[in-house]
């Protein structure tokens, strides 16, 4: 029994007010966006909200970070549309099964350690670019069915609500916290159009929400060589896309929290999620940056929240569909302008003249690359890339070497800095091989043989000395330097010379 409580009940301290309040806030906004990235993928909105019901309640309950989100997103979205014109939806089920197959298998190999590798400028620029994609995301509400824009009273009341969601959600905490202001706002809005009955957007207007309980259903694709090599392709992206966006979340989350989240057990989540949503006539998805954050700052730090939001979004499918597309889209939008605010780190703009030029370059291009191409994970594979090249510049640089002569007439050649692919040019460049006398010592006390690219340097370096009958004797290399040189010596020969005198440092 213990354990069933503490999987929902981790800090054993609940509030359980606040998880519930806060899950059906999360379960209100989730309807409009499930269905809107449904519509971009050319499926059903009854596609959509499966998938964040089913995305939502399986990593609620199996996740690694308890109090985020997930749902259909527009990331997944934006990679389904060409396989939706062409071969149709049976084959987005059969891709997102794929794709949680794949997931479950980064979990299980614990690839989810690999986030590390994003630096803190990708996330910067990951995160401020995600706001402004939110809130850009936003402006299409402000138009007609047409795509005209909103004029007269139309606009007027349209934004004279938004605008009062906006300030209800700010004001609120600073008088009570008895109710997250994201749903105060929501139901004020909500009283105030339907007592003076004024004549805006709802949620109803953008499509309808009623439907049953997700059918099961396995995808009507034939089983054969050629489906795979269709689905394959997509489901690989599908289900990278899927983990950079869930971790890079995760991330965030654990910073906002101040706690630490399992990146291999959500890794394994989304996968069982999106196999699951797959089955259940699903489009699949990820976690939702957005929401995960209101559900964070309305103060949900348990599984509760997730599950609570994921059950009441299919109550309002199956049963209360005429009531919540009678919500005004302004009130979502107020308070999904709201989160682009709150997720901007509007801190990254006072650092820009105490950064390293590299970091600022790197935080700016990933926030152009998210807000031009609304590829998240593109975003952060550019920045991750530059961010490394750049590292590897700038390590390239520091390689030093200090040289003297002993009383033998013995020359040391002390290396500090790794030796990889990017300084090996400058390493061999500090070499005299001809002027040397016939005995030097290379010494790697404060080095790192590191790659193949350092092993063909050595290997080059030491035959021109052998040429011209010199000897070469290899210090202080490290127990991986050595294994990495003996493995090479299958491919290249590696010319460790040694006496009794100058031996390589070995370990027991």
């Amino acid at each position: 029994m213990k354990k069933v409580i503490n999987l929902f009940n981790q800090n054993n301290q609940i509030d359980y007010k606040t998880e519930i309040l806060s899950g059906l806030t999360v379960a209100l906004a989730l309807v409009p966006e499930a269905v809107a990235f449904a519509l971009i993928a050319g499926l059903s909105p009854l596609t959509g909200l499966y998938a964040a019901f089913m995305m939502g309640l399986v990593t609620s309950i199996l996740g690694g970070r308890p109090g985020m989100i997930s749902g259909a997103t527009g990331a997944v979205a934006v990679v389904l549309v060409a396989l939706v014109k062409t071969h149709g939806v049976e084959y987005v089920f059969a891709t997102v099964i794929l794709a949680g197959i794949l997931q479950v298998l980064a979990g299980t190999f614990r690839l989810g350690k690999l986030i590390r590798l994003v630096p803190h400028p990708v996330i910067f620029g990951f995160v401020n670019g995600l706001a402004v994609v939110i809130f850009t995301a936003q402006l299409a509400q402000f138009k007609d069915d047409a795509g005209n824009w909103l004029t007269g009273s139309p606009l007027y009341i349209f934004l004279g609500l938004v605008l009062l969601t906006m300030a209800i959600i700010w004001l609120l905490p600073k008088f009570t916290k008895a109710i997250p202001a994201s749903l105060a706002s929501i139901l004020i809005i909500f009283g105030i159009v339907t007592l003076f009955n004024l004549d805006t957007k709802t949620v109803g207007d953008i499509a309808s929400i009623k439907g049953g309980f997700p059918p099961f259903h396995l995808p009507s694709v034939p089983f054969e060589w050629e489906t795979l090599s269709v689905i394959f392709p997509y489901a690989a992206i599908v289900a990278g896309v899927g983990l950079i966006e869930s971790l890079l979340t995760l991330n965030i989350v654990d910073e906002i929290t101040e706690s630490h989240g399992k990146s291999n057990k959500e890794a394994i989540a989304q996968g069982t999620a999106n196999i699951l949503s797959g089955l259940f006539s699903g489009m699949g998805g990820c976690a939702m940056i957005g929401q995960s954050l209101i559900n964070i700052s309305n103060g949900a730090r348990a599984r509760i929240s997730g599950i609570v939001a994921s059950v009441m979004l299919l109550m309002f499918v199956m049963f209360g569909s005429s009531l919540i597309e009678q919500v005004p889209m302004a009130a979502l939008t107020g308070l999904m302008i709201m989160v682009s605010i709150g997720t901007f780190e509007w801190a990254s703009l006072k650092v820009f003249t105490k950064f390293p030029k590299s970091d600022i370059l790197v935080m700016v291009l990933v926030t152009l690359v998210t807000i031009v191409l609304h590829n998240l994970a593109l975003a952060v594979v550019v920045g991750v890339i530059i961010a490394a090249l750049v590292f590897a510049w700038d390590n390239a640089k520091h390689i030093r070497v200090t040289k003297y002569v002993d009383d033998k007439a013995v020359r040391y050649y002390e290396v500090n800095g790794p030796l990889f692919f990017a300084s090996t040019t400058a390493f061999i460049e500090k070499f005299n091989v001809s002027g040397d006398p016939k005995e030097i010592v290379i010494d790697f006390k404060n080095s790192r043989v590191a790659d193949m690219s350092a092993i063909e340097a050595l290997n080059k370096l030491t035959e021109r000395y052998r040429k011209l009958g010199k000897k070469v004797h290899l210090r202080h290399l490290s127990a991986d330097c050595k294994a990495l040189i003996k493995n090479a010596e299958s491919v290249i020969d590696v010319n460790v010379m040694e006496d009794p005198t100058y031996k390589v440092m070995l370990d027991d």
